[in-house]
């Protein structure tokens, strides 16, 4: 599977049809998802019907744009009309929603081919896609370690070639990471830049849907399809959706990019750091202007997030009790059902978040956490304004360590958490973000450079994520053996 501007460009030439595209993914799934395990369903059935509707489009002369037949994956956490959305988690096993997420229905409108459903750490908590009830993913880099998470099985479907782009979600880094540690290109878009109706809720005020594909320019068109106001969403922006595609080939000679001394401390790998560092100074040789800044603030981002975020989890996750869809137990009594319906229905990690929360939320906590958080919250976002101020990005690592070892860091929540230390302070701060793949270490893992904007700046991150990232980008071993 080409990238997927390229082949967006194959199709408007006629070089290849729809039809020939979606044989392409299918093929490549049966040949690999059997040791990557990224799909948790193929909708091959819905798959094909779209692909023939977008030939004859392209046919007649008459695509609905760029995406037009290209085949897209879909993170497990979005409602897709008559297909199973499980969020990852047995607790709605079985549950089909009977209408489209927004983001799906405008991919559809786009004439995309949603190919199918892709392994997710549950409801979107985690870093390395170990927490899905239905087993984890692997790296199509090395198949004993983590794709990241929790969209580990989007990034994973991208890296291996079996999609051209894939949505997920980031709440806390849920893009970044994954994109950073399978070496593709993931955007978390500006807060409310993105619809979330439809999307299986995790902490409402963090939450942003965003696009992943192996080019910047593959994101860019994705973006460009699910971005804009959307009723269903009082949260989402009137703001006009820019021309994405028209930013990247624009010069970034004279962009400031501030580089945070915060970000490279204690924790970063030493290969990770020699990658990023030389991003920076590919942007540089290209006429940025590079400077170092302060973000004060952005070492309490870990605690911050964790009480804000499980609050929210515990919240959006009360809704789930066996009464009205997924899962129920079989009890005598009212209590008991919902008890057994939660204990049987949620993973560890979520029973975690949510006792994590329901505590910071109780009374006589709540000031002293929640509040508090939330204060935290404020100052984080007033330090990037101030460098705002003074610089048009800020570039930094997006993961401190390349991909972990599956199994490594399942019994240490804390290592886990303190994997998304660059990435929270962007979903804090309501900010655009993007990782692009710059280079590897020395084990020959991908590392990925973190491009952070101003609100509703994704133009300018696009002309920095296409000025940073490789000419060539090699094949994982796994497709390169095939």
């Amino acid at each position: 599977m080409r990238p997927l501007g390229a082949a967006a460009d194959a199709l408007a030439a006629g070089e290849v049809t729809p039809q020939e595209l979606l044989d392409e993914s299918l093929t490549r799934i049966s040949e690999l998802d059997g040791r990557v395990h990224a799909f948790l369903r193929v909708t091959e059935r819905e798959a094909r019907a779209a692909a023939d509707a977008a030939g004859k489009r392209r046919a007649s002369g008459k695509p609905l744009g760029p995406l037009d037949g290209v085949p897209i994956g879909l993170k497990d956490i979005f409602c897709m009309e008559g297909v199973e959305t499980t969020a990852g988690s047995k607790i709605l096993q079985g549950y089909v929603p009977p209408y489209d997420a927004t983001v799906v229905r405008r991919l559809r409108e786009a004439g995309a081919v949603i190919v199918g459903k892709l392994n997710m750490d549950e409801f979107a908590m985690g870093s390395s896609t170990e927490n899905s009830a239905y087993g984890p993913t692997m790296n199509p880099w090395d198949l004993s370690r983590t794709p990241g998470g929790s969209s580990g099985g989007s990034a994973a479907a991208v890296a291996a070639r079996m999609v051209a782009g894939a949505l997920g979600t980031d709440t806390g880094g849920s893009i970044r990471q994954p994109a950073s540690l399978v070496g593709c290109v993931g955007m978390k878009p500006t807060y409310g830049r993105v619809s979330r109706y439809g999307v299986i809720a995790f902490a409402s005020s963090l939450d942003q849907v965003g696009p992943m594909a192996i080019d910047v320019r593959g994101v860019a068109l994705m973006l460009a399809a699910i971005a804009g106001q959307d009723p269903s969403d009082q949260t989402s922006s009137s703001r006009p959706v820019p021309d994405y595609a028209a930013a990247l080939d624009q010069p970034v000679k004279g962009l400031r990019v501030g580089v945070p001394r915060e970000y490279f401390g204690e924790g970063l790998e030493p290969g990770v750091e020699r990658e990023v560092r030389a991003a920076v100074g590919k942007l540089r040789e290209q006429g940025c202007v590079v400077s170092e800044i302060s973000l004060p603030n952005s070492p309490q981002a870990i605690a911050t997030y964790y009480i804000v975020a499980t609050a929210e989890a515990s919240s959006n996750l009360a809704r789930y009790d066996g009464v009205r869809y997924g899962r129920r137990a079989q009890a005598s009594q009212l209590l008991e059902m919902y008890e057994k319906t939660r204990a049987q229905g949620f993973g560890a990690e979520v029973k975690r978040r949510i006792m994590l929360g329901t505590y910071a939320l109780s009374a006589g906590y709540y000031d002293a956490y929640y509040l508090r958080a939330q204060k935290v919250r404020a100052l984080i976002r007033r330090d990037f304004e101030r460098a705002f101020a003074e610089v048009d990005a800020v570039a930094c690592p997006t993961s401190p360590t390349t991909a972990f070892k599956l199994g490594e860091k399942v019994n240490d929540p804390l290592a886990m958490y303190l994997d998304d230390v660059y990435t929270v302070p962007v979903n804090l701060a309501g900010l655009p973000a993007v990782s692009v793949p710059c280079g590897f270490d020395s084990k020959r893992l991908p590392v990925g450079l973190q491009l952070i904007g101003k609100p509703f700046d994704e133009p300018t991150l696009f002309r920095l994520a296409r000025a940073a990232e490789p000419r060539e980008q090699p094949l994982p071993p796994l497709v390169a053996r095939g």
